[in-house]
């Protein structure tokens, strides 16, 4: 943390806590008796709740978008890049919120929470959430907050579908949607890299079928491996070259297994950070939502008529470098989009940082999308 907040942060922040006594079904038929979803605000609601965005998160990411807790964080929240007041969702004007979804590990409740009926952790027990799921109990957010409508709904990569499954759904609940380094469903390779990191987990020795939390102990190597191996496809070859290159550790090369160049330190370092920071099941239980989501699939397979249903003005982005969800995946998106008849902006960011380039302060990429929440705020002051 800087010595002073800086005068474009939205300063400290605590998180709310909203609990709903309503049991919910999922659509995978199981259901909670009730549950707790944690959400961070910036900014403030105007008079008519006009105002309001909704930030959806990615795999890792949770409610704290911006800002810092204490003047002990190291780091502000995960896109305090982009969130903040004269930044590119600009809380000056906006009404800024992101909820940490239903399965997470950051207070929402998931897996790590305590089940009412056993009084222990659920662990594998707790139902597997969809991006559904998440968008119904991000409705129940909303009517919370008294917002009749979001001005924009705004996510990257898996907050992307989120959002975009908010437009279909929900059409008259949003004026706006806002998909970054997303795609309309997973490639087989996608699904491929996902179940390698979830063996990686269920195959580490300390898993215990899921219930690690009774035997006092967490799948660290596991996670560990499958963060490595997430990590690696977030990023681009161009910015592993350019960050590491093949530089060793120590200078030479000790011909043997241990550390010794830079990236695999690096690699290491984000593998034992995640492990003790990130909830096991959790992951399994995210990149199984990732994995199931495909709106077009209650269409007879086609994006147009999954589509039909939006209302909302659209801004897809894309980056170069980006192989997990490659610009190709944005463009089926448009295409959709387009051929459905919707109002849409496209770009594609040229950029080398990979997936991860959506969380970055990219300048060309920030003044496109600058660009067009100047267009949200136009809309909503219009109404």
């Amino acid at each position: 943390m800087p010595d002073a907040i800086p005068t474009d942060s939205v300063g400290l922040v605590t998180p709310q806590k909203l609990h709903i006594d309503t049991p919910v079904t999922f659509e995978s038929g199981r259901s909670l008796p009730s549950y707790d979803l944690v959400y961070e605000t910036y900014g403030e609601l105007n008079a008519d709740a006009s105002n309001a965005i909704l930030i959806c998160h990615a795999l890792s990411g949770d409610h704290h978008v911006a800002g810092y807790h204490s003047m002990d964080d190291k780091k502000p929240g995960w896109w305090d890049s982009a969130i903040g007041p004269g930044k590119t969702v600009d809380t000056n004007h906006f009404f800024v919120v992101c909820l940490n979804n239903l399965g997470g590990c950051k207070g929402s409740t998931g897996p790590t929470a305590i089940n009412p009926e056993t009084n222990k952790t659920y662990g594998p027990d707790f139902p597997i959430v969809t991006v559904d799921d998440w968008v119904n109990s991000q409705l129940l957010l909303t009517n919370h907050l008294n917002i009749q409508q979001w001005s924009a709904i705004i996510g990257g990569s898996l907050g992307g579908m989120q959002a975009m499954q908010w437009a279909i759904k929900f059409p008259d609940k949003l004026r706006h949607v806002l998909i970054i380094a997303a795609a309309p469903k997973l490639s087989a390779q996608n699904i491929a890299f996902n179940e390698v990191a979830r063996t990686a987990i269920k195959t580490d020795p300390e898993f215990h079928d899921g219930h690690y939390a009774v035997h006092d102990t967490i799948p660290r190597h596991g996670l560990g491996l499958a963060r490595m191996l997430g990590h690696i496809t977030y990023l681009s070859d161009e910015a592993m070259a350019e960050k590491f290159g093949r530089e060793l550790r120590n200078g030479t090369i000790n011909y043997g297994y241990d550390v010794e160049f830079q990236i695999e330190s690096y690699l290491r370092y984000q593998s034992e950070n995640f492990a003790e920071r990130f909830d096991a099941n959790t992951y399994l239980l995210m990149t199984k939502a990732l994995d199931y989501y495909d709106p077009a699939q209650a269409f007879d397979h086609d994006l147009s008529k999954a589509f039909a249903s939006i209302t909302a003005k659209c801004l897809v982005l894309s980056f170069t470098s980006d192989w997990r969800f490659s610009p190709e995946r944005s463009q089926e998106i448009v295409n959709a989009l387009m051929s459905s008849g919707k109002d849409v902006t496209y770009a594609e960011i040229k950029a080398h940082q990979g997936h991860d380039a959506f969380l970055m302060d990219i300048p060309r990429y920030h003044e496109i999308f600058k660009t067009y929440m100047q267009r949200v705020l136009a809309d909503g002051e219009a109404l």
